[in-house]
């Protein structure tokens, strides 16, 4: 068996007092100091995070959003240049096989940035299906390290570092620009409900731009922050993991998500329609959000009950939230006790807890 990879980083999250954990064949920083302490800095400041293990895969060619329109669920050939979207790629039974961002870096050229545990499928899936366009496919996962930061001073903190006017920058945009002298792709992309940018660096300057950051943001707050936070960040803004909320036996539609199909859209693509199909009628099961004032979280796998006691659905993912300061979970529940303020139970190790149906996300920013 493998030894898994360490990120350029590894060195200086070692110096950091980082707890690591192996994921998706990576070692990765998990915690530096505690998750609530990473969690809070960056919901009232900022946190600094090591994504390299992610998965980058360039589409490009004369055909590059032709095919692209093809292999996803998106109509790329709408996104313009220095813009990006949320994604999804799909089997042929609309099931996901990963949820992605794709950067349009310029008119035939795009970057499509996979989760970690899924880059290989994605990149395999990609391959095949642009093979019939006039487009090339390119795994370049190892030309990057990606770092995050994200939170309330993640402006304040990379201003002084780059040209770039950030103001100018809008959500879900990234475009070439230089990070403490070195070259990056900076996107205003996130996965914790926070304002914040995403920095894709070769790896030989990740280092560099890292320690750039931790000293301009020692002055707002700026921690290092491990995937344990990502998690619970994550969790408080709704947004799906996969292998939790997402799978490739749940499409879209099921995790309330159906907006990112672009059913409309000019061009056939796999899973079409199936997809199509389960828009036309609601799923059995739906994702929903539950709260609960008893001590003890919800967590993944444990069964969802009605007030009689009858299994209605299963937890997706559940933690205690420490910016709401009481347990919440996502669950897929059946349809009909999906409403807002519905009483329902969670039966964790054997005590039926009692939760309510909230709407999602717990948590949104203040704007």
């Amino acid at each position: 068996m493998s030894s898994p990879r360490q990120t350029p980083l590894h060195a200086v999250h070692e110096s950091l007092g980082a707890t690591f954990t192996e994921f998706a064949g990576w070692q990765m920083p998990v915690r530096y100091s505690s998750d609530t302490a990473e969690h809070n800095a960056v919901r009232t400041g900022a946190g600094l995070f090591d994504l390299t293990h992610m998965g980058e895969i360039l589409i490009s060619g004369p055909q590059a959003a032709e095919a692209l329109d093809y292999a996803l669920v998106a109509n790329a050939s709408a996104i313009t240049p220095g813009r990006a979207r949320y994604t999804m790629i799909c089997n042929e039974t609309g099931g996901v096989l990963d949820d992605l961002i794709i950067y349009r870096l310029a008119e035939q050229e795009f970057l499509v940035v996979a989760n970690a545990a899924n880059a290989a499928v994605v990149s395999a899936e990609l391959a095949e299906r642009v093979s019939g366009f006039d487009a090339a496919h390119s795994d370049v996962s190892d030309d990057h390290a990606l770092i995050a930061v994200q939170g309330p001073s993640a402006v304040a903190i990379l201003a002084p570092l780059t040209d770039t006017d950030l103001s100018s920058v809008k959500y879900y945009a990234g475009y070439p620009s230089t990070v403490a002298g070195k070259e990056v792709l900076l996107a205003r992309t996130g996965y914790t409900g926070e304002d914040g940018f995403e920095l894709f660096t070769a790896p030989g300057d990740a280092e560099a731009v890292w320690q750039a950051l931790a000293t301009s943001g020692a002055e707002h707050d700026l921690k290092p922050a491990g995937l344990s936070c990502r998690d619970t960040l994550r969790l408080e803004a709704g947004m799906p993991l996969y292998g939790n909320e997402l799978s490739a036996e749940l499409t879209p539609f099921h995790a309330n998500l159906g907006r990112v199909v672009k059913l409309d859209k000019d061009a056939d693509f796999v899973g079409k329609s199936a997809l199509a199909a389960v828009a036309e009628k609601p799923t059995e099961r739906t994702l929903v959000g539950l709260t609960t004032e008893q001590r003890r979280a919800p967590r993944h796998g444990y069964r969802v009950l009605d007030a009689h006691g009858a299994e209605i659905g299963e937890v997706t993912s559940g933690a205690p939230s420490p910016t709401l300061g009481h347990p919440i979970g996502m669950a897929y529940v059946d349809r009909e006790h999906s409403e807002p303020g519905t009483a329902l139970q969670v039966d964790i190790r054997g005590r039926n807890v009692a939760v309510q149906v909230v709407e999602l996300p717990f948590y949104r920013r203040n704007a």
